[in-house]
């Protein structure tokens, strides 16, 4: 029980190396679905090589965004439910959502370019 609540804690803050959040089953919903920023959440895993490629594109945006947009990643190997409900059948899988609701996606590999043009479309 008490790993888990480190485990917890730890997802929802952030250190000074990863400015991306950790988004998990059990915090899916307050985190991205109740935001009132626009979230951009990066489907990936561990083994995934062109997950390994966009990691750390999504940390300089978590990192250029702070404050304007909530940005983070979900690893699809421990959290399946999310997964699932999003129909993730690729990844990396980038989903934009704007009040609950996915407004934009990118698939693989994208430019940084791509991914923040996408955010800035609904920071309106």
């Amino acid at each position: 029980m008490q790993g888990n609540l480190n485990r917890n804690q730890s997802a929802q803050s952030r250190d000074l190396n990863n400015m991306a959040l950790e988004f998990t089953d059990s915090n899916f919903e307050e985190l991205v679905l109740k935001s009132d920023k626009p979230v951009l959440v990066d489907f990936w895993a561990e083994w995934c090589g062109p997950c390994r490629m966009v990691g750390p594109v999504v940390e300089e945006l978590a990192k250029e965004y702070e404050g304007k947009a909530v940005i983070g990643k979900l690893n699809v190997d421990h959290n399946a439910q999310v997964s699932m409900k999003y129909g993730i059948r690729s990844i990396p899988t980038l989903l934009v959502f704007k009040n609950g609701q996915v407004v934009d996606k990118a698939i693989g590999a994208v430019p940084k370019s791509q991914l923040a043009q996408k955010l800035e479309g609904q920071l309106a």
